[in-house]
This record gives structure tokens, sequence and C-alpha cells, in this order.
């Protein structure tokens, strides 16, 4: 995120950012967040810090209007958690119609969600489905090719490069490895989570 983006963020009182990050202002000693309804300052008497932290170990004091010192004041969780649940309600389209009802632009809900979680909406989607694919090549028969649709792959060999580039296996080679140790079933839930860290 640029200084400008920053900039423009606090001149519109954008709300979409707070939790991104916080402004300080040098004349009066206080740091706000991005949606501050306080008077604008100058830019020149501004200086931008990603944590509250940040901000009070620079010297500065919160802000008693936006209460800019309220830790659990974060309504760009409730979003990073939205998103999150659409992505698992569809994990092999990450990139679907279902997102737009964010209301967010893909950049500013990709800052969101990688600060919240770690990793963009695409990375969460494609673990996902990694994990997904995993399970099916090592627990049941399906083919290699069913697999793929499965997991919301056009093509066979889409899947093979996506699978490959994660693994550095093929979908073939990865099934051979746990042919004789993975149970075999015909059923596989729908349902797959990755590591990541807790959502209260």
């Amino acid at each position: 995120m640029t200084q400008q983006e920053m900039w423009d963020a606090v001149k519109n009182n954008d709300i979409n950012y707070d939790g991104l990050f916080f402004y300080a202002v040098k004349t009066t000693g206080i740091f706000c967040r991005p949606s501050c309804k306080s008077k604008l300052p100058k830019r020149e008497n501004i200086c931008f810090f990603k944590t509250a932290e940040e901000a009070k170990a620079a010297g500065f004091r919160p802000c008693k209007r936006c209460r800019s010192d309220l830790l659990d004041y974060e309504p760009m969780r409730d979003i990073a958690k939205e998103v999150r649940k659409k992505i698992d309600a569809a994990a092999t389209e990450p990139e679907s119609a279902e997102l737009d009802a964010i209301g967010l632009s893909s950049r500013r809900m990709c800052d969101i969600f990688k600060k919240e979680y770690g990793m963009t909406p695409k990375e969460y989607a494609d673990s996902l489905r990694l994990h997904a694919a995993k399970e099916m090549l090592a627990g049941t028969e399906h083919k290699v090719i069913d697999t793929a649709y499965s997991t919301g792959f056009s093509n066979l060999s889409a899947f093979n490069r996506f699978f490959k580039k994660q693994t550095g296996l093929t979908p073939s080679e990865y099934r051979r490895s746990f042919h004789s140790a993975a149970p075999r079933t015909t059923q596989i839930s729908t349902k797959y989570l990755v590591n990541t860290r807790d959502v209260k």
C-alpha cells in the first residue's frame, strides 16, 4: 500500500482501511484510524504506522474520537471472516461472483484477508483445493481426471501443473506413494481445513 493510497483513505475517512494502518498528526501528537472524523490535517504533518503499537512506541497518543486505542475495534476482521466463509462454501471458485457481494475491490479484499490470515484469498482457496486433491488421490479410487474436475480444474493439464508445483510430484506419483499405506474409501467429505489461524 502506497502513502498516496493511505493519504487518499484519510481524506475520504474511508472505513474500509480501518485496521490496515493508522496515521499520526505531528502537530498534535495524536494518532487516528483512517475513518476518523476529526479535522483533516495538512499532508506534511502526518505520518503512517501499520499498527497502533507502532504509533504509541513513536510517542503518539490515541485519538479519543475514533478510539484508536481499542484493540478489539477491528471491523476489517469481519470482512476477512466473510471472505473466508464464502471461499469455504465455494472453494473451487476463488474468483467467483460470490466475493463481489463483499463490496470491495479485489486489491482491497486481498489486503484485508492477508492481514488477517497471512495469505491472499486465492492462496487460501488453492490450499483447500490441494488438500481436497491429496485426500482424493490417496484415499479413493477416483481417476485423476475426475479428481481434477472435482477440485475445480477445467482440464487435466492445468491440474497436473498446479499439483506438481505445489508438491513436487505429479498426481499419479503422489497416489502411488500412498498406494499401499492409505486406506481406500468411496466417499470424501466436501469440507476441507487448512492450517491457518483460528477465527474466533
